[in-house]
């Protein structure tokens, strides 16, 4: 036994040095001594190091049905064994059967899907797709927003930490952001801030803009920014003032969607507004490398250029997320993250009660996450104890994310279909863990 600790402690370490010598150092992994993962099953992941955690954040919000789920794994396995790859210049069934799943569980009159690689790829698409529709170039975007890390990517996000460069590309313009904790608005946040949402809009339109913006994008809750969830009324209102303006609603589902914030399939159904645009990733297909950007009909078809997706619609990819799909449907995954997302708030909320570093438990579903302060009144950001508890977790065998940004939020968001007892077993080693930063 110990001989096999010992060269498992040596493949990690050789791990954690190639990283440092090979990758990227920018893109730096959790934890003063980093994780390096060997295998996973459902929400149980173990290291290189034979140590086993409750995984909490699910691969950034990704592995929906949990990790190496057997119905996809046997769905690609058979498709590999048959066709491999195609590109977008050749027809096979997995793309169309992929994008038909899609448009029934997706909102209102969305039913063209294009296919892609990454929510990055998927947001470029729909930024685009929304300039090619009304011939307009301006970009309304959210402070606190993450779009990702393409050129256009970074900078339609706002926060300073993920833009890697000065502001490159023109016509993008940021209005203030639903933040209720810290509203700029008015305590509590409620529908007279809404109106105050919507006149800044209004007003970054009409000051800033040529008057005529192509698209406002949103994330239905931000994610990076640490779970922001916006009052009720905010998505009617911001909707209604930029198709006033003849503008569209492009609706970032990467994080949100399929079944994540309970009840509905995308978070924007919480709301009942119906999107132009609409993208996702993530979830989509259990881990495999798949986004998809949606439309209506006369939208999809303002496209006329030419354009190719060499990875995009992989039969591989395409298998994985019919699988998921399926398992999905059967396991009416909404109602699930519904009711484990409650059990999980409620002892979330029972932790807010016994520390007062947390500042606020805010969520929906099974995406919940806890805001850390100095203290109270001042709600000063706390990233000290973020770090802190993240490596408390850690050595308590749980796996939790961080966001905001400041980096003093801890997300969590584990898989849709972890159990009753997973999630109590989750808030005992949350509750530890706690008490040690305490």
């Amino acid at each position: 036994m110990s001989t096999l600790v010992s060269q498992r402690t040596a493949d990690a370490a050789a791990v954690r040095a190639g990283q440092t010598e090979f990758l990227f150092p920018c893109a730096a992994p959790y934890y003063q001594e980093p994780l390096v993962l060997e295998r996973a099953e459902g929400v149980w992941v173990t290291d290189a190091e034979g140590r086993e955690f409750l995984d909490l954040f699910s691969g950034i919000l990704t592995t929906g049905l949990g990790h190496c789920h057997p119905d996809v794994i046997e769905r690609v396995h058979e498709q590999l064994r048959t066709l491999g790859h195609t590109s977008t210049l050749y027809l096979s069934e997995n793309p169309v059967e992929a994008a038909r799943r899609l448009a029934n569980i997706a909102p209102g009159r969305l039913k063209r899907t294009f296919f892609t690689n990454s929510g990055t790829e998927a947001v470029e698409t729909a930024v685009m797709l929304a300039c090619m529709f009304t011939g307009r170039s301006e970009i309304i975007a959210l402070r606190h927003g993450y779009s990702g890390r393409s050129v256009l990517a970074t900078n339609l996000t706002a926060h300073a930490p993920w833009r890697p460069l000065p502001t490159s590309v023109p016509g993008i313009k940021h209005i203030v952001a639903p933040y209720p904790y810290r509203c700029a608005f008015g305590s509590p946040c409620d529908d007279r801030c809404v109106d105050a949402f919507a006149r800044d809009l209004e007003e970054v339109i009409q000051t800033t803009t040529s008057g005529k913006p192509a698209a406002f994008i949103a994330e239905t809750i931000q994610g990076v920014g640490g779970y922001i969830v916006p009052p009720p009324g905010y998505f009617q209102r911001m909707a209604e003032v930029i198709r006033a303006h003849g503008g569209l609603f492009i609706c970032d589902e990467v994080q949100t969607g399929f079944g994540r914030t309970g009840d509905h399939w995308f978070g924007i159904e919480h709301w009942g507004v119906e999107p132009d645009i609409m993208v996702m990733a993530k979830g989509i297909a259990n881990g495999f490398p798949v986004a998809a950007t949606m439309t209506r009909d006369e939208i999809a078809e303002s496209w006329t250029a030419k354009t190719i997706s060499t990875f995009g619609g992989n039969p591989v990819g395409m298998a994985a997320v019919i699988a998921t799909n399926e398992v999905m449907v059967r396991e009416n995954v909404p109602a699930r993250a519904a009711e484990r997302g409650a059990q999980l708030r409620a002892g979330m909320d029972e932790l807010a009660e016994s520390h007062a570093w947390i500042g606020e438990v805010r969520g929906m579903g099974l995406m919940q996450a806890m805001e850390l302060v100095e203290d109270r009144t001042t709600k000063a950001p706390s990233p000290r104890r973020a770090r802190a508890l993240l490596e408390a977790a850690k050595e308590e065998g749980l796996l939790v994310g961080a966001g905001g940004l400041n980096g003093h939020v801890i997300r969590i968001g584990p898989s849709l279909l972890i159990t009753e007892e997973e999630v109590a077993e989750a808030l005992a080693r949350l509750q530890r863990a706690c008490a040690r930063v305490a």
